[in-house]
């Protein structure tokens, strides 16, 4: 669904007018933030297969920290293979990496591990290699790519559209107390089952991946 198709599923539940446009009324922006935020809570709660994409990285010998493009902070990575050498690339902690550095005055060579080191300037995701690389290895970076808020009226998401709109609505309810005789609390329980049926019906593809839990 559109960004604009949510906001307006919400606002039928509210009993709402329609909207040409998110921004039309200052209450249908108001329902465009639930939105984001639903959002936001549904791409966080699994690491859904339509979220999940490759990133391609070249190495630059003596250089041992990267950036990851568009990668942003919410994203995940879930392995990393060196396509050049044919072989898995272990992740290990921050610490350990940085202290196996010190350890080789950062010796250049086959790259056995990797780690995350904070972000750029760009607020994207950098990636420190251990060692660092002696060659230019192209890597395959396989993960969880989660996605900026919907601005555009067409902007669209690939995840599940009733968690998000059941979310949204029991945001607005919160904001505005009950209608219909349905609060917030009640309409958190239908958005939390929709969203538990969503990462099940989605974990069906991925038995290997089982360990979820939504509070």
């Amino acid at each position: 669904m559109t960004y604009l198709e949510l906001v307006n599923a919400v606002l039928r539940r509210l009993r709402e007018e329609e909207v040409a446009t998110v921004s039309d009324t200052d209450y249908s922006k108001l329902i465009g933030d639930f939105v984001n935020d639903a959002k936001r809570q549904v791409e966080d709660a699994w690491d859904w297969s339509v979220l999940r994409t490759n990133f391609n990285l070249t190495t630059v010998a003596g250089t041992s920290t990267y950036s990851l493009t568009d990668f942003g902070t919410r994203s995940k990575i879930l392995y990393v293979h060196n396509e050049t050498k044919n072989g898995k690339i272990l992740q290990e902690s921050l610490q350990r990496i940085r202290e196996l550095a010190l350890g080789t005055n950062n010796a250049q060579g086959t790259i056995n591990y990797f780690a995350l080191e904070g972000v750029d300037t760009n607020g994207d995701t950098q990636i420190r290699l251990y060692q660092t690389p002696n060659s230019a290895d192209s890597l395959s970076i396989y993960g969880v790519k989660r996605t900026a808020d919907l601005s555009a009226d067409t902007d669209t998401t690939l995840l599940s559209s009733a968690p998000i709109v059941q979310y949204a609505f029991s945001f607005a309810l919160r904001e505005r107390g009950e209608t219909g005789g349905q609060t917030a609390a009640e309409q958190a329980v239908f958005a939390r089952q929709d969203l538990n049926n969503a990462i099940a019906l989605d974990a069906n593809l991925r038995p290997e991946e089982v360990s979820w839990n939504v509070d």
